[in-house]
């Protein structure tokens, strides 16, 4: 799939909103801003009060379990969902109002969005012609993701990593400053992940606004600048992606359970590293410091330390003891 148009120091936790303001510069017409978005199915709320913004010039990753309502944020902020409240807007206008919309935002959402008959040039064609790209873009493109050779076999017959290269191929045809990309990495080889890595980067550089949802959080330590995070619907935390790793500190002491009970209630999340060890996060290592002096627990450490993505994601979602996780913003 190609756009929404083919598919019809500590840093301290805060309360973000994302209203977006008139666009004013360049980049805030390529800024995506979720406000307020709430949507339903039925009696179940898939997305609830979710605010947030992705800034150009920086790739942004977008985490959650499954289920969570990524993909129904992004059909939101591609008016191929209505919410039930609030608004999601690329540089404050809606998708569907952009004269444009395949010169300004490339989409993948579906890895199956073409015609399994056609070749994967063909594909590209079709498209180039209903937008009126010139058809030397799209053998740029195929070049691009390592589709050159496959290009004459019909694209029913691609692996899954192929079919992903080959709606990447058709999100970055028009060359758009926006990319909207749905789990582009699933089925993906090393080298395809790699290749990916690096048009994504390199956009990026260019000013471009890239928002990628992904589960292979690995990758994702490597790929993004900031990322955003959501549970059940609901932000958990936001913001630079070496900030929050760094926002971590490692205690020793004597009493780890009454220590994580105290920090806890203070708004920290943790978890028992050994058994004299606790991982804290959402606190300034001087109040950690502060609480244990005031109850009387002696620490043996108390130091930074760059957490994993993987362990900050298990916290903020609760995924190692199934609890719910209060969100924290960065700035």
């Amino acid at each position: 799939m190609t756009t929404a148009r083919d598919e019809i120091k500590t840093p301290t936790p805060t309360h973000p909103t994302a209203l977006a303001p008139p666009a004013t510069s360049a980049a805030d017409l390529y800024t995506l801003w979720v406000d307020h978005v709430t949507k339903r199915y039925g009696g179940n709320t898939v997305v609830d009060d979710l605010s947030f913004t992705v800034q150009p010039g920086r790739v942004t990753g977008f985490l959650g379990p499954n289920g969570s309502g990524k993909s129904t944020t992004m059909k939101i902020l591609l008016d191929l969902a209505a919410s039930d409240g609030g608004r999601a807007t690329i540089g404050g206008r809606r998708y569907r109002d952009f004269s444009d919309p395949t010169r300004t935002v490339g989409v993948i959402l579906e890895p199956n969005a073409f015609h399994p008959g056609r070749s994967g040039r063909d594909h590209l064609r079709i498209l180039a012609d209903a937008t009126g790209i010139a058809h030397d873009r799209v053998d740029e493109m195929l070049e691009s993701v390592d589709l050159a050779e496959a290009a004459r076999r019909h694209a029913g017959a691609y692996s899954l990593g192929m079919r992903q290269r080959l709606s990447l191929a058709a999100a970055m045809l028009g060359d758009p400053p926006v990319l909207i990309l749905d789990e582009p990495a699933n089925g993906l080889d090393p080298q395809g992940i790699r290749t990916l890595r690096d048009l994504l980067r390199d956009r990026a550089v260019r000013g471009n606004t890239i928002f990628v949802s992904s589960h292979l959080l690995s990758e994702m330590e490597h790929l993004a600048d900031d990322i955003v995070v959501i549970n059940r619907g609901r932000l958990v935390s936001q913001g630079p992606l070496s900030e929050l790793q760094d926002a971590t500190c490692l205690v020793r002491t004597a009493s780890p359970e009454s220590l994580e009970e105290i920090l806890r209630a203070s708004g920290a999340t943790s978890h028992v590293q050994d058994p004299e060890t606790l991982v804290v996060r959402g606190l300034p290592i001087d109040e950690i410091g502060e609480l244990a002096f005031r109850a009387g627990i002696a620490l043996h450490e108390l130091a930074p330390h760059s957490g994993s993505l993987e362990a900050l994601f298990l916290d903020w979602t609760g995924g190692d003891r199934g609890r719910a996780i209060p969100h924290h913003t960065w700035r």
